[in-house]
């Protein structure tokens, strides 16, 4: 028996309804992430011009900044197209990739209707920023972070 249990920080955890039907809600939270993620969260020095996500599990997920340069965010653990996104968050609580992070981003897209999907977003495995896990938890569920983020994803993906 542990005498001191560590208690775990939540996952980061959010379920909204987008008005686009599930190959849309897919195809834009993945392949259209460099359209809606806010350019004034980068990584790169020049800033960024977009972000990618690749279209295969063992993919990279990255941002290209202004000037072309490219920064890892994390890898495609999972491609499900429609239905499930899995991806590796490998930027640590002072915000540079670090290749021995772990946290695990899930999407999954269920469709409620031809024109609306149901989107169950978590970024979990929060435990494994150590020191910084509550700090960088409370900065990335902030209105600046995932909320506020995932809202202007759901209208990008409802323009369609």
């Amino acid at each position: 028996m542990n005498e001191h249990p560590q208690i775990k920080p939540a996952p980061i955890v959010k379920r909204f309804t987008v008005k686009a039907g599930r190959e849309r809600a897919f195809d834009v939270f993945s392949a259209g992430m460099g359209d809606w993620w806010l350019k004034t969260h980068s990584l790169t020095k020049s800033g960024a011009k977009t972000v990618v996500i690749e279209p295969f599990a063992g993919g990279r997920w990255y941002e290209i900044g202004n000037e072309g340069e490219e920064c890892d965010w994390g890898r495609v653990l999972v491609y499900d197209r429609p239905g499930r996104l899995v991806l590796s968050w490998q930027i640590n609580g002072d915000w540079v990739f670090d290749p021995e992070l772990l946290t695990e981003v899930e999407v999954v897209f269920t469709a409620l209707s031809e024109k609306e999907t149901q989107v169950d977003f978590e970024h979990r495995l929060i435990e494994n920023f150590g020191a910084a896990a509550e700090r960088t938890r409370t900065i990335l569920e902030a209105e600046g972070g995932w909320t506020g983020l995932l809202a202007i994803y759901a209208g990008f993906a409802g323009r369609g």
